[in-house]
């Protein structure tokens, strides 16, 4: 896509740790999850979920309008650039992404929503935090920490995959599921690979809709976190971590910074792997729906 298409507005800022960057925002693909009886739910605190790299707002489908049915409020699922339907752009990194978040919420006029994100996203959530503090009602990261921290090395090996399906011109996803094959053993991560798959209306060669070649020289800003000193940005609002038992995103050490730059926050431990949201729903919503109505019943 066209980046002067794509962007539809650009702005200077400028923060301490990023000085003379300048930055464009996108206008960002999302769903609405409206409660059932809509009409009766609050408008107020609503619900962003952001997804991490290689996924779309199509993943948290499920505990988007689950959330919204239990909490009777809007949750609002969004596609981050190079992602999904929105728009791709060269600069894939935590500050152009919490721009594009921070443009959404003041655009749709959100009222203190309640930021929830996995992995990448979770580092934008934290990213839109530690900017904006006073922005959000309440702050969920989901099996990532505010902290430098290189990926797995599986996110190098779909890459790879991902660029030979590309290069051999196939038509159908079996085609594409064995190739990947050869990268990831598990069928479920294949699959969750493959939802990126789209087929050209011309020659009906299949391609990945996310810009291949920008994430993967995107890869080490991806293991980075913007801020390193919790003195000059601490969020002090209301904050769950959630990690997974068995993942290496969220260690014990960790603690301490998170406690630093995030003063007010909980943690609950689920026991499954890095992939929360989709391995353990039950857990997770009721993880979610228990940190925020404790937050209602003291406000009230």
């Amino acid at each position: 896509m066209n980046k002067a298409t794509s962007v539809t507005s650009c702005r200077r800022r400028f923060f301490k740790a990023f000085q003379n960057v300048q930055r464009c925002h996108l206008s960002l693909a999302y769903t609405l999850h409206e409660p059932p009886h809509s009409l009766n739910c609050s408008k107020d605190y609503p619900l962003v979920i952001l997804h991490g790299l290689f996924g779309s707002k199509q993943n948290h489908r499920s505990i988007s309008k689950a959330l919204a049915r239990e909490l009777q409020r809007p949750v609002y699922a969004l596609d981050l650039r190079n992602h999904g339907e929105s728009p791709h752009d060269s600069v894939h990194d935590y500050p152009s992404m919490a721009d594009d978040v921070d443009e959404f919420i003041h655009h749709h006029r959100l009222k203190q929503p309640v930021l929830i994100g996995h992995s990448m996203g979770a580092k934008v959530a934290m990213t839109v935090a530690l900017r904006s503090s006073s922005l959000l009602g309440a702050l969920i990261p989901v099996d990532n920490a505010p902290v430098d921290a290189l990926l797995k090395s599986d996110f190098g090996k779909y890459l790879a995959g991902m660029r030979e399906v590309e290069s051999t011109g196939i038509r159908k996803q079996v085609q594409a599921d064995h190739i990947l094959s050869k990268y990831e053993d598990a069928p479920a991560i294949r699959q969750f690979l493959m939802t990126n798959l789209v087929k050209s209306p011309n020659s009906g060669v299949l391609g990945f809709r996310i810009p291949i070649q920008t994430l993967a020289s995107s890869l080490a800003n991806m293991g980075d976190f913007p801020f390193r000193d919790p003195v000059a940005a601490c969020h002090k609002g209301p904050t769950l971590f959630v990690r997974g038992t068995r993942s290496h995103y969220v260690p014990d050490d960790v603690l301490p910074v998170i406690g630093q730059f995030f003063p007010r926050f909980n943690i609950q431990d689920i026991d499954c792997g890095h992939w929360i949201m989709t391995e353990r729903p039950d857990l997770f919503k009721l993880a979610v729906v228990s940190f925020l109505r404790d937050l209602d019943s003291d406000e009230s």
